[in-house]
């Protein structure tokens, strides 16, 4: 777990602001006794790079379920200094996540998305919710989940320069059901009542239900494990007991970087500015 590059005056301002908030949350995790667990490329550069991936931007955690939960009842409808979190049981039209964000009030950010949604910016918090008690019960109903998801997410997201013409034509054609048809926010609560069907604590299999990586996001839950303690940028924060095994399972080869010319964010925003405040 030796550190790859030299990381001495390497982080970006959007960086230091996303590692604040990150802090932020890992002290209000311990103070109210809630599990997380570092998840996807903010796991892995805690391994490759004891921090960020240097072409990063962001940063995903995940919590049990149970935890979700409560992490939401005990942030809703408060700011606790710069920060506040939304979640898909927000009032706002334009926000139809199905997972949870934490946002920096003191900034702005707006995504390219097909409803431009300005807020800050953010750190993802997923539930981790059970799948299953083998690999083919998960499998089938991670599968029912992640088709609606997908859904959805075609809903939401821009039509785009550099995408190909196939996936924007199948998101042109769901832009094409009109909202009197389709409601998009009554679509992110189904998704998030099949996402809780199958118990956490029972099952042997759980899985990222709302996460990028289709079915490598299923796990045996003794992969994840206990929050373990991973240096993050000289921080201590928690992350997935068995990295080794999850990273593998998601990346492959996870400790080779990709070359230079995909070493770059995948992200896209209009705007981020780090010096206003979306709440003026």
């Amino acid at each position: 777990m030796d550190k790859i590059y030299n990381r001495e005056n390497h982080l970006t301002e959007l960086q230091k602001r996303l590692l604040d908030m990150f802090i932020w949350y890992h002290n209000f995790c311990r103070e109210h006794n809630l599990k997380y667990y570092m998840a996807g490329g903010t796991m892995l550069g805690a391994v490759r790079h004891k921090g960020f991936i240097p072409w990063d931007d962001d940063i995903d955690v995940i919590m049990p379920r149970s935890d979700y939960e409560m992490f939401l009842k005990i942030t809703a409808n408060k700011v606790f200094g710069k920060y506040t979190v939304e979640s898909n049981s927000s009032p706002k039209k334009d926000f139809l996540y199905v997972y949870t964000k934490v946002y920096d009030t003191e900034s702005v950010l707006t995504e390219n998305t097909r409803q431009r949604v300005r807020r800050g910016i953010y750190l993802d918090v997923f539930p981790i919710d059970g799948a299953g008690n083998s690999q083919e019960e998960a499998q089938r109903n991670f599968t029912k989940i992640h088709h609606r998801h997908n859904f959805l997410l075609s809903r939401v997201c821009a039509l785009r320069k550099g995408r190909s013409l196939y996936k924007n034509a199948a998101i042109l054609l769901t832009h094409c059901i009109p909202s009197c048809f389709l409601n998009d926010k009554k679509l992110a609560d189904k998704i998030d009542d099949m996402c809780k069907t199958v118990d956490y604590d029972s099952a042997l299999y759980v899985a990222n239900l709302l996460g990028n990586w289709g079915v490598r996001e299923i796990m045996p839950k003794s992969v994840i494990g206990n929050p373990t303690e991973y240096i993050f940028e000289g921080h201590t924060v928690y992350g997935i007991e068995n990295y080794d095994e999850y990273l593998t399972r998601l990346y492959g080869d996870y400790m080779t970087p990709p070359p230079p010319e995909k070493q770059v964010t995948h992200h896209d925003y209009i705007e981020c500015d780090l010096n206003e405040s979306y709440l003026r």
